[in-house]
């Protein structure tokens, strides 16, 4: 009879107790282990790293501190309507964007300039995810009669460096909620750009024009597609609006954009 080594002995008992024990047995098992894993492993805010209750989570201070932005809006830019406004910001009327709507989950502010700068600076891919879900609840009269998500893509010098494309991680985030399918194919960076933070709007505009196409051979899908662009910060729009011209030159329906944070007037808090 084969000789059977203690520890594999061990490990024949455990899968066959496991094997026995039943869904609910197994759950209870998932729940000891998480409860471990918190134990040693504490959650903390996103943003404060102070502790919190839950993984993915922001403590009750910088929940505070974090602007959603809610109703009345602009339905072109998704900025708060100041007063005196109807259905249309001024900024809407003097300056129309590319895109048809754009959407928000809150203003540019501290704290919102922390989380983004852990997502694309700090290797923080971990809040992608959380940051994709409060994206999700607020675009989602966007999503819904969307056929794609977008990602606003990253030159490939720049997504060698960096590794990843936060937009990219953040759109995977809102097509697991909302069902639509993300297509980082659709859309191409063709020329590497200098950052846009510190020019003004006509420079802005200036450096990312033409910057971005659609590869040829996906023309043929996004035309008469109802498209919506995702990014992680929208400024003055210069680069959003490149994106949905050129999308809208291959022969896309619509482009409507959404993000997790965007700066609207009166911001004071510095993009970099």
């Amino acid at each position: 009879m084969e000789q059977v080594a203690p520890a594999r002995l061990h490990v024949h008992r455990l899968t066959g107790a496991l094997a026995r024990a039943g869904r609910g047995t197994l759950r209870a098992l998932g729940t000891v282990g998480r409860a471990g894993l918190d134990y040693a492993l504490p959650p903390t805010c996103m943003a404060c790293a102070r502790a919190v209750s839950e993984p993915g989570g922001l403590c009750a201070g910088c929940w505070r501190r974090l602007d959603f932005i809610s109703a009345p809006l602009c339905e072109r830019l998704g900025v708060p309507l100041r007063e005196g406004e109807s259905r249309l910001s001024a900024a809407a009327l003097d300056h129309p964007p590319a895109y048809g709507r754009a959407r928000a989950a809150v203003c540019f502010g501290e704290v919102a300039r922390d989380l983004v700068h852990g997502l694309k600076y700090a290797d923080r891919t971990d809040l992608a995810d959380p940051l994709a879900g409060l994206m999700a609840r607020a675009g989602a009269e966007l999503t819904g009669g969307a056929d794609a998500l977008v990602p606003v893509p990253l030159h490939p010098r720049r997504l060698f460096k960096r590794r990843f494309n936060q937009s990219a991680l953040l759109a995977l985030g809102v097509e697991r909620r909302s069902g639509v399918p993300m297509r980082p194919g659709w859309l191409a960076r063709t020329r590497a750009t200098t950052p846009q933070v510190g020019l003004d709007r006509a420079a802005r505009a200036g450096n990312v024009a033409g910057a971005f196409e659609v590869p040829e051979a996906a023309r043929g899908e996004v035309t008469g597609r109802r498209i919506v662009l995702v990014d992680d910060v929208l400024t003055t729009g210069a680069t959003i609006d490149a994106c949905a011209k050129a999308l809208l030159r291959a022969g896309a329906e619509r482009v409507d954009v959404l993000v997790f944070a965007r700066v609207v007037d009166g911001t004071t808090t510095p993009i970099s």
